[in-house]
């Protein structure tokens, strides 16, 4: 007897409070918040059946009512964007073998197809968990600057370890190949029924030290896939960044 495919729901998660970007999603760009810039992006995926925004944050709910969108208000104290993704999956209702894609709030730009990519794997394989994306390090800064995490994985595409240290170490610098160093986006697809199991889990230590929580799912001995994209992310931390967003915006409309 075949199985239906799952529904695909991307939440998106966006707080108001920030250390380097206070209302980071109210941030305009071209006229627009850019939370909008996110979920009209998101709407124009066809794997997806629901954008949603999770906020703690009316002014934000505000916003995406303006323009047309769907929000959830979850709670202000939550710890981590994934606390929030659990949270709001929840109050939706959203039945455990369907597949939430968590899409960063400060990523205005991300390609449609990396939905698609991290999704698949858990459309394909009814016991997957959890996927993510990675990708090919060009930049050689990256490899060493902390703020880009970088992973290893197995034959199988199953990530082995993330960390803000390069790995692998080339113990020697005699060698003359290079290893191939790979960072991680922040783009995640959970089994919902995963996604809330995996909330309820005490941290890990490893997560503790590298202050990465993907790490718990891994100390706790659950399957993270790791998808190859080529499609590096764009992301908004600072006020900067929103203006170098607003450029390639003004360039790729030209």
């Amino acid at each position: 007897m075949s199985t239906a495919e799952p529904n695909i729901v991307a939440i998106i998660p966006a707080r108001y409070q920030s250390n380097r970007f206070e209302g980071k999603p109210l941030a305009l760009i071209q006229g627009k918040p850019m939370i909008q810039h996110v979920v009209e992006r998101a709407r124009r995926v066809p794997l997806l059946s629901r954008v949603v925004v999770a906020t703690d944050d009316e002014r934000i709910g505000a916003a995406v009512e303006r323009f047309g969108g769907e929000w959830v208000m979850t709670r202000p104290d939550h710890v981590t964007g994934t606390d929030r993704l659990a949270e709001a999956a929840q109050l939706l209702a959203i039945p455990d073998q369907d597949v939430i894609v968590n899409i960063q709030g400060d990523q205005p730009l991300f390609p449609a197809e990396v939905v698609e990519q991290v999704a698949r794997p858990l459309i394909d394989d009814p016991a997957l968990p959890m996927a993510t994306l990675i990708y090919k390090i060009v930049r050689a800064e990256e490899i060493t600057d902390p703020n880009h995490v970088k992973t290893v994985f197995d034959c199988h595409g199953n990530a082995l370890y993330f960390s803000r240290s390069p790995i692998p170490f080339q113990r020697d610098p005699g060698e003359p190949r290079q290893p191939t160093y790979y960072k991680h986006l922040g783009f995640y697809a959970y089994r919902k029924g995963f996604l809330v199991t995996f909330v309820a889990l005490p941290e890990g230590q490893w997560e503790r030290f590298e202050k990465l929580e993907q790490l718990r799912a891994l100390e706790y001995g659950f399957t993270i896939r790791v998808v190859l994209t080529e499609h590096d992310s764009v992301e908004v931390d600072t006020p900067r960044d929103a203006e170098r967003v607003e450029h390639l915006l003004m360039a790729a409309s030209r």
